[in-house]
Formats: structure tokens, sequence, C-alpha cells
């Protein structure tokens, strides 16, 4: 089976292509296929960017295709940033530490802990097919000791207190077992090899 993973984001390519080793599947990415989209991701919820994702490369490539949308929500941000996580800081090639310094700046004057959770919706479109989705999420709470060299966006802050570290802390085989993305692309997984 050849499925299409609807995605650009180096962090988020690795992390999917980890959950999918050993299983008998091909994946390819959009720059493999020559398809250069990008999609305005205009849902109000997870799983609707995440459809408006999957159903266009479906459509572009003819192939099954996976795409999540991902958030991180903070509730002394009454669950900010939420759907906005990467568009966090609106300037165009902001980077992932400067996400971080803002989501930072607006819990300085919050009482902590700072509850927090990575939420993903994974979205698996097929031609001709019902369009399926998928949730994972991960519960912890912010801190404002960046710690870690794994992951990618918030990870560094994201503290995990059953685990004792960050996401960040966390090696890809070891964060693929608890992070949010994990757990909705294995449920991704289990409904495509059952087809």
């Amino acid at each position: 089976m050849k499925i299409l993973i609807a995605t650009n984001n180096k962090g988020k390519k690795a992390e999917i292509s980890a959950l999918f080793e050993g299983h008998p599947v091909e994946l390819c990415f959009p720059a493999d296929l020559g398809i250069d989209k990008d999609v305005d991701e205009t849902g109000s919820t997870y799983t609707e960017n995440a459809a408006l994702k999957a159903e266009t490369f479906c459509q572009l490539s003819g192939l099954v295709t996976l795409a999540d949308d991902t958030g991180l929500e903070v509730a002394a941000l009454d669950g900010r940033p939420g759907l906005h996580s990467k568009r966090y800081v609106p300037t165009a090639g902001a980077t992932d530490a400067e996400r971080r310094a803002k989501l930072l700046a607006e819990l300085a004057d919050k009482p902590s802990p700072w509850l927090a959770r990575f939420v993903c919706s994974v979205v698996v479109a097929a031609p001709n097919m019902p369009t399926h989705f998928f949730e994972g999420e991960v519960k912890g709470e912010i801190i404002t000791r960046e710690s870690g060299g794994f992951g990618f966006g918030y990870d560094r802050i994201f503290w995990i207190p059953q685990a004792g570290k960050t996401l960040a802390d966390l090696p890809m085989p070891e964060k693929n077992l608890i992070s949010h993305r994990a757990m909705a692309v294995k449920k991704a997984i289990d409904y495509l090899l059952n087809q």
C-alpha cells in the first residue's frame, strides 16, 4: 500500500515515518510527487484542518493520504494557542523559539503550574472512500526553562510529570510511545492495515 503523508514539516515526517516502520506500506511525501501546495487551514477544529489537507492532497495525488493538525492548549490562556499554535507569531518565517518566547511572555503573570495538553487529529482520505478521523492527546505543563534537544515546536517547554522530562528530552522511540501524534497515527495505522 502506498500512502502519501501530507506534510513538509521535517519533524512530523520523521515521527510519522518511524511509526510506520515494520508495516507493509510505502510512504511518500508531497515533494516526492512534485506537489507544491499550501492548504489554507481555515477550519474551526483540528479535524477540519487535517481533513482539508488530507482531502486536497488525496485529490491531487490519487493516493491514500494521511494528514494531521496539532495544537498546544494551555489552560491559563483559555486554550490558546490551540488552532493557531503554528501561527502564534504571525510574522512570516517566525521560528519555534519565537513562538515559545511569546507563549512564556503571555504566561508570565499567570499563577503556575501552567497545565497544558497537546492535541492531534489525524485524517485519512482515500479516493472514493469515506474520510476517517483519529485523535490523540498528551497532558503536561509548561515550564520556563527549555530542556532537551529532540522534537520541535513547543516540545522543549512541555513537561510531562509522569516521565519527569520534557517532550524534547525524549528520543523519538520514547516520544512515539506517549505523544499525542503517535496516539493518533497508531489508530490510523490500525485502520489502514485492516482495510
